[in-house]
């Protein structure tokens, strides 16, 4: 089983200051040498809130380490169009629409997707999108 972990979890990993299971987890996956990927949009979240420039350039090569998913953007978006109108129907309303994006990307190619993000546990309630339990 592979596995996209969310910039919930990567932004909490390269914060020394902050400790939760989802950090620990990905800290013990990346040790296990566990099948990790990215999609663009994870790494365009982890990347632009980084002030420093040499802190930017130490992320950015970790996260170039792991394999990015290459799927056409607008396969994807149309899916995720999709994903948020049919959880408002259900009555789901998903605060941020990236997470509609990023939910597709693990629909899309049957991963499960690790996170520290409500938006997901109501994104899954109603998709067929699965959550790395922790």
């Amino acid at each position: 089983m592979s596995l996209i972990v969310d910039s919930s979890v990567w932004i909490d990993g390269f914060n020394p200051k902050i400790k939760n299971p989802e950090k620990e987890l990905l800290k013990q996956l990346i040790h296990d040498d566990y099948p990790i990927f990215l999609c663009p949009i994870i790494f365009q979240e982890v990347l632009q809130g980084i002030r420093e420039d040499n802190v930017f350039e130490k992320v950015k090569f970790v996260l170039l380490q792991y394999r990015m998913i290459d799927l056409d953007i607008m396969y994807v978006t149309n899916h995720a169009v999709d994903l948020y109108r049919n959880l408002r129907k259900k009555g789901i309303t998903i605060r941020k629409s990236v997470d509609c994006l990023i939910a597709s990307y693990a629909i899309l190619t049957d991963m499960h997707l690790l996170h520290n993000d409500s938006d997901f546990l109501h994104i899954a309630s109603g998709s067929k999108l699965r959550l790395y339990k922790t």
